[in-house]
């Protein structure tokens, strides 16, 4: 089984029906190329809220899920028969949380992955914005693969991505907002490559573009098969989308499938902590 993906890297501009907008726009432009899953990056249709402290009204800009943003993507799911991935500021009563609503190709919503593990320090204050997510791991079957969903910082912690590929995940899409020149370059990379061929499945990151108030996001989105190869990359200073065609049927035969996930001995590591 093949599946083509789009990875949608637009820059945000304040104005965030503009931004739905061109998402829109993107989405009709991928599905005619043949897209069947589309993803964007992290508050791909808002300004990056966390590069300043949270204030004391922030949960007005948080917006509920079902709610108006998930109603349109939902009718375009529908409409094209693909499955989208968003991302955006969800409140739930007096929480708030980065989230990934997963709408599959019938435009319902599959379920929403919530960011789990919640960063603080310069230009990234999301600790005064979201409430760790409380919807676990979750992996979504789909007529098009079974995807998973690590929202940004949560790609940092080998617990949750391996618990990604127990749950049966061929895809792991990544929301991301990467800052330019955050990190030794290369090291991101390597991370998802890493990742990709130690759990057996595809990575998708798609990275946010452009200079906001703040911040420079770095865009370069990139996608890694299961033998740990960069197989698609985007430009890192324009609005892209990016295509793979991913061949699920190639992680049979991945290191991961063949030895290291048969090989583990779960009965031991819960002491090891």
């Amino acid at each position: 089984m093949k599946t083509k993906i789009a990875l949608i890297q637009l820059q945000a501009t304040p104005d965030k029906n503009l931004n739905i907008q061109n998402g829109i726009e993107a989405i009709k432009v991928a599905a005619d190329n043949g897209a069947e899953v589309v993803c964007f990056a992290e508050l791909a249709f808002t300004r990056f809220y966390p590069q300043k402290p949270a204030d004391k009204d922030h949960l007005l800009l948080a917006e509920n899920v079902p709610g108006e943003t998930t109603d349109i993507f939902c009718e375009l799911a529908k409409k094209l028969g693909i499955v989208i991935i968003i991302n955006l500021y969800e409140r739930n009563g007096e929480e708030a949380y980065d989230s990934s609503p997963v709408i599959d190709s019938d435009g319902k919503i599959l379920g929403i992955t919530r960011m789990v593990h919640i960063t603080e320090y310069e230009y990234f204050h999301e600790q005064g914005y979201y409430t760790p997510g409380n919807t676990g791991v979750q992996v979504y079957n789909t007529k098009f693969g079974k995807l998973g969903v690590a929202i940004c910082y949560d790609r940092h912690y080998p617990e949750y991505m391996r618990a990604l590929a127990i749950k049966g995940a061929e895809i792991v899409f990544i929301p991301q907002a990467g800052a330019a020149g955050e990190w030794p370059e290369g090291l991101y990379e390597a991370e998802m490559r890493t990742t990709a061929f130690q759990n057996g499945y595809f990575t998708a990151l798609c990275n946010r573009v452009g200079k906001e108030e703040l911040i420079n996001f770095a865009g370069e989105s990139f996608v890694c098969s299961p033998d740990g190869l960069v197989i698609a990359r985007a430009a890192a200073d324009r609005d892209e989308i990016l295509y793979a065609e991913l061949d699920l049927e190639s992680i049979k035969n991945s290191y991961s499938k063949k030895f290291f996930l048969r090989d583990r001995r779960p009965e031991l590591y819960d002491k090891w902590y």
